[in-house]
């Protein structure tokens, strides 16, 4: 047994120095650093997944928000705390800055908020096993906004950040956003002053980076009918009512689209009667009728997923053709949302992916290659994806997201925290 050992361990041996080899020394002592103030790192985490920090918890979002503000001041960022309009109703978001003039301009993303709201059942920092650790948020994504602070503390104290530009900007409402336009304002303008946007949304382990994410949008529809008695239905004139026209129109989306790659569109609310009373804001329905009505009105609510502006409109407009084609006696009307723009697969997020590979094949964690856009949902991102060549998918590892129970890797953490640095030291070199 000892005999076999010993030959793995020569074996392993040259491979981990040829890896090592390929990094300067600069590269090596920021990977020493990272180890020895992992302790730190793993005490923060703690300490923000156990704030709770719902959307909706404003005063949570903000106390997040000033342990991120003590520890980004501690390596010499000038932070600030950027209020939202009243009627978004959100906490607003953080911000830490430094300027300089060398290197590539890198605009860091995450967000302070979690889906768990206060009034949820509570899951703090908790290790399940020496790999494995569950909390609200852990791995979406207070475990990216760990990383990224644990990258630049590293690069911080070996003076590898001095005369960089690098702003970091951590929304507080990411999760449940009160009005994008108003709450991302402010996000956009500051991106556009930077060369490079890096997402920190959850890793998908170490051999894939998101170059694209789908855009999300929304959509209502509204149809009508002649209200009558229900025997009369599907003739000349009780017509067919506003349920059988809705039905018909959703069901039409999916004989017309489904299947198209990257695009979904998804009913999640279907209510309809002689009256029906619907909250845009709160989401709720109420409809009275009888059985022996034919159904004067119905409404319908959905979202529809895209990559790229043309596939969005294309599904639009085919679903506009599809609601003026009316069933006898009906009526019917669709109005869109936009919500989040797509992230496209640009030649320049594909290189900043190359470059993430090559990264990593000289710590010898392997070739990275650019993840199936259908794989990720909207994203931040992908509001300055239009201005900026982006890479998405480099925070912590995990799974469970936005569920009880939600885990992040604890096994692959560090050495995500040390790639990430490695990429950044190159970046602003």
């Amino acid at each position: 047994m000892k005999k076999i050992t010993l030959i793995i361990l020569i074996a392993v041996l040259p491979l981990f120095s040829s890896a090592q080899q390929k990094l300067n020394k600069e590269e090596q002592k920021l990977l020493e650093l990272i180890d020895k103030n992992y302790q730190e790192t793993l005490s923060l985490l703690e300490e923000v997944v156990n704030i709770n920090s719902g959307s909706l918890n404003k005063e949570g979002v903000r106390e997040v928000g000033r342990v991120f503000e003590r520890e980004f001041q501690k390596i010499g960022f000038q932070t600030e705390w950027v209020e939202v309009p009243a009627e978004v109703n959100r906490a607003g978001h953080f911000v830490a800055t430094r300027k300089g003039t060398k290197g590539k301009k890198l605009f860091l993303i995450g967000h302070l908020d979690t889906v768990f709201e206060k009034d949820m059942p509570f899951t703090p920092f908790t290790y399940l096993n020496d790999s494995t650790a569950t909390g609200q948020g852990a791995n979406d994504m207070k475990g990216g906004d760990v990383l990224v602070l644990a990258s630049l503390k590293a690069l911080h104290q070996i003076g590898l950040l001095d005369d960089r530009t690098i702003t970091v900007y951590f929304n507080g409402d990411e999760e449940s956003t009160g009005n994008e336009k108003l709450s991302r304002k402010d996000f956009i303008e500051r991106a556009k002053l930077h060369d490079i946007a890096l997402g920190y949304e959850t890793a998908q382990g170490f051999s894939t980076a998101t170059v694209a994410r789908r855009g999300a949008s929304g959509w209502r529809l509204k149809t009508s009918g002649k209200q009558s008695h229900s025997s009369g239905v599907f003739g000349q004139n009780a017509g067919y009512g506003a349920i059988y026209e809705a039905a018909r129109i959703v069901n039409e989306f999916r004989e017309a689209l489904a299947g198209e790659k990257y695009l979904t569109f998804n009913p999640g609310q279907f209510v309809g009667g002689s009256d029906v009373k619907f909250d845009e804001i709160t989401g709720t329905a109420t409809a009275l009728g009888k059985t022996n009505i034919v159904a004067r009105e119905a409404i319908v609510t959905g979202d529809l997923r895209f990559l790229g502006e043309a596939q969005k409109e294309a599904a639009r407009a085919k679903m506009r053709e599809i609601v003026a084609n009316n069933l006898p006696q009906t009526g019917a009307e669709i109005t869109f949302y936009d919500y989040i723009p797509s992230m496209e697969p640009t030649e320049g997020n594909y290189a900043l992916a190359e470059v993430l590979s090559q990264v990593s094949q000289d710590m010898g964690f392997g070739i990275v290659k650019p993840g199936d856009p259908g794989s990720r949902g909207a994203g931040d991102i992908s509001f300055v994806a239009e201005f900026l060549d982006c890479l998405d998918g480099l925070g912590a590892s995990g799974s469970g997201a936005h569920a009880p129970g939600e885990t992040i890797n604890m096994k692959q953490f560090p050495d995500l925290i040390k790639r990430n640095t490695i990429l950044l030291y190159r970046l602003t070199r």
